[in-house]
């Protein structure tokens, strides 16, 4: 190990070269001088609401200020847990170029998890692109194993891959012999390529295949004209017949390419390919992707039990052959190996359009705070383009959890063919849909059952076993994924993530009691940061409305211009948005991006951590709720238009949205007429700027709201429905408010 100092940065290179990481002193320092300035500003204005609440006159006056001091208590409380990302940040460099020199020439096998549910919401193309790009890896084909979950149960799926199959014949050696670093097809053919006979040859068949999926997607079956022979024939009899639904139906194994027996055109060894859906049964829990990824953990294991797992979502492909070397160079380092779970890179996406009007890049969640955590424990884990040690999953580093079978164990040696009837019954066995029954499966091995965020729930658990994680960030991102383009779509999928981190936060295993005593203050705060976004929605939705209440009817409730506690308001709104917007920008980011990134985080506390919350409640309390559900990544040719050219898509009628709406149209109507009011000399703006500040700043950021309200007339526009449930509701808060204040 050697360490040189450059520019108050100290570079650590670790295991002699195979990777390296910068600290920067003077940024730390910086930090953590700040968090003790504005800590003391937050103190300052708990005493100043104190004083307040002694001194109101009245139950009104004194239940206003309470609220305020609620919605001040969980600012304060959201802004500690996300300082403890900023205390200790680090950035890591891996040379996978050096790899052959540490390992040997050997590489260890490495097993793929693909996790799809649904070909019309996640088309099959798409699945079959994020599994060709990663079979086509610059890594031992013998040492690769590509499984694909179909939590669905469609033949629809399971025909494209056989389509998939067929293709990757010819696609992996010709990006092989073409040193092609783009290797999803689709990606490919859309970028600029090299145009010469052999390409074209590539692309018609890619084209033919992509004809014949799309085909059997849009008649809904694989009829028999697209069946090419008795095999596949078999496939598709065997299992889909009278009485099999998606929620109900028998395990389905179906090996499409085997490593060592099939080959491509050149003559070179394929990847094994591998079609999974687990059984399924009426009266048996699902557990929804942590099920099916356990299923695929279990199969894997008795088929080719890889040292090395790589979890990916449907969508999102890989952007560089090299991904898993990186990986490696964390592996194979001794100084971490004893305890290193998984290496996670961030998730990136294709086709934002340029000032990603919905936050979809979520830079602190994928990008600046996994940098923090890099300098605890390790990253979270964020579901896709993780690299986990398949021995994590038994137990901590210390303490191996004893599977129920001894093909299970991660250090068994699988010496049959996958296709081998020993090794086909017994992969069947272990994706049975009552085999976890009374086992350790979700609680102690495997990805972990208890939230509907499974793998922001199974990294915490790892980490508080006593495992770590890496952050692996390279310039050239490593995978890419499509991003929602409909508010509603964003919206809902922030909805289930809230349920979902609730249920880990008022849980026995919540970060601020069970953390905390697991893996030190600081690095449970970090991961009760996200256990507890949700609650963003209390102070969020109160400053949405009660300023703008009391503004309307002219009450001052925040200190006057000419109150010295005035520059304490002053500084912690300038405090927290710059510090936001400074981290946001040093991790490549723009103002724009950051304008809308802020943005969206108001909308989701008015939605999504709203409902979200209210659901986890209901929930909790026995009532019906929606449960798991899925985001399209079906795109709408029209939507997508208005999507880069930053116009935000409403188009529903929804809860949320008139949620929204509500509160954008009173922020509004609160300015006006405190505007007016001034103007007019009926009111002082010395003790009105505050209020007149937040209603103004919520205004500016729902100008997109109320251009869908009158503006427009597309399919995107905010339904009429919504704008005259919205307008009925602002009449009824303002008139309610108004007979309250005057009943006291």
């Amino acid at each position: 190990m050697e360490t040189t100092a450059t520019d108050a940065a100290t570079t650590t290179t670790v295991n002699g070269g195979l990777h390296s990481f910068k600290v920067k002193p003077l940024q730390l320092i910086l930090n953590r001088a700040f968090a003790l300035i504005y800590l003391f500003a937050i103190l300052a204005l708990f005493y100043n609401h104190s004083l307040k609440l002694l001194n109101s006159t009245s139950f009104i006056s004194f239940f206003i200020l309470f609220l305020i001091l609620i919605s001040d208590i969980i600012l304060a409380f959201m802004w500690l847990t996300i300082q403890s990302f900023r205390m200790c940040p680090l950035t890591r460099t891996e040379y996978p170029e050096k790899l052959k020199k540490f390992s040997a020439g050997k590489f260890p096998a490495l097993d793929i998890f693909i996790c799809t549910a649904d070909p019309y919401k996640e088309p099959p193309l798409n699945v079959v692109n994020t599994a060709l790009s990663v079979m086509a890896y610059d890594y031992p084909v013998e040492k690769v194993s590509v499984y694909v979950s179909d939590d669905g149960g469609s033949e629809l799926t399971l025909f494209a891959f056989m389509e998939a199959a067929k293709f990757a014949v010819f696609w992996l050696p010709f990006c092989r012999e073409n040193k092609i670093i783009e290797r999803c097809p689709d990606a490919y053919f859309s970028a600029n390529y090299s145009e010469n006979s052999e390409t074209q040859k590539i692309k018609l068949m890619y084209e033919n295949m992509k004809t014949r999926i799309e085909n059997v997607v849009e008649r809904g079956k694989v009829e028999e004209d697209y069946i090419n022979n008795e095999e596949e024939r078999q496939a598709f009899s065997k299992y889909w017949i009278a009485g099999f639904t998606r929620h109900n139906h028998p395990s389905i194994i179906q090996v499409l390419l085997e490593s060592g027996k099939d080959r491509d055109i050149t003559g070179h060894g394929m990847p094994n390919l591998i079609y999974l859906s687990r059984e399924k049964s009426k009266n048996s829990p699902h557990y929804f992707k942590a099920g099916a990824l356990n299923a695929l953990l279990r199969v894997s294991g008795i088929m080719t039990n890889a040292p090395i797992i790589l979890t990916l979502d449907c969508d999102m492909y890989s952007n560089d052959p090299s991904t898993p070397k990186r990986a490696l160079c964390y592996f194979l380092d001794q100084t971490l190996r004893p305890n290193l779970a998984y290496v996670q890179f961030p998730q990136r996406f294709h086709g934002l359009n340029d000032t990603d009007i919905y936050g979809s890049e979520l830079k602190g969640l994928f990008h600046t705070n996994p940098v923090g955590m890099d300098g605890l424990r390790g990253p979270n884990y964020v579901g896709t383009g993780c690299f986990f040690r398949r021995r994590a999953f038994f137990g901590n580093p210390s303490l191996f959890e004893k599977p129920e079978i001894p093909e299970l164990f991660p250090d068994h040696d699988v010496k049959k063919p996958i296709q081998a009837q020993e090794i086909l019954q017994l992969a069947h066995q272990v994706s049975s849909c009552n085999y976890e029954n009374e086992s350790n499966w979700g609680s102690k091995m495997g990805f972990r059952y208890g939230s509907l965020v499974e793998d922001y729930y199974t990294g915490y658990r790892l980490q508080c076993e006593g495992w770590k994680s890496v952050f692996c960030n390279p310039e050239r991102p490593a995978f890419l994924g499509d991003v929602p383009i409909s508010l509603h779509d964003v919206v809902s999928q922030n909805k289930r993530w809230s349920v979902g981190l609730l249920e880990v936060g008022f849980s026995k295993y919540s970060p601020l009691t069970f953390g905390v005593r697991s893996m030190g203050f600081v690095m449970a705060h970090c991961y009760a940061h996200y256990a507890f976004w949700p609650i963003w929605s209390i102070p969020i939705s109160l400053y949405a409305f009660i300023p703008q209440l009391t503004l309307l009817n002219g009450v001052p409730i925040f200190p006057k211009v000419s109150d010295p506690w005035f520059f304490l308001y002053v500084f912690l709104f300038l405090g927290a948005y710059g510090q936001d917007c400074l981290v946001f920008m040093s991790a490549q980011g723009t103002w724009k991006r950051w304008w809308n990134d802020q943005r969206i985080w108001m909308i989701r506390g008015l939605t999504s951590f709203l409902f979200g919350t209210i659901e986890y409640v209901t929930k909790h309390l026995g009532m019906a709720t929606q449960g798991f559900s899925l985001t399209s990544k079906v795109v709408d040719d029209d939507q997508g238009k208005r999507y880069h050219q930053g116009i935000f898509e409403f188009g529903v009628v929804s809860p949320m949205f008139v949620m929204l709406a509500t509160a954008a149209i009173i922020n509004l109507v609160a300015f006006l007429k405190a505007l007016a009011d001034i103007f007019k000399g009926d009111q002082s703006l010395d003790g009105l700027f505050i209020q007149m500040f937040i209603a103004g700043f919520v205004v500016i950021n729902c100008l997109p709201i109320y251009e869908a309200m009158v503006l427009r007339a597309d399919k995107g526009r905010m339904p009429t429905k919504v704008t005259i449930i919205s307008t009925f509701l602002v009449g009824i808060l303002y008139i309610a408010f108004a007979f309250l204040l005057r009943s006291v």
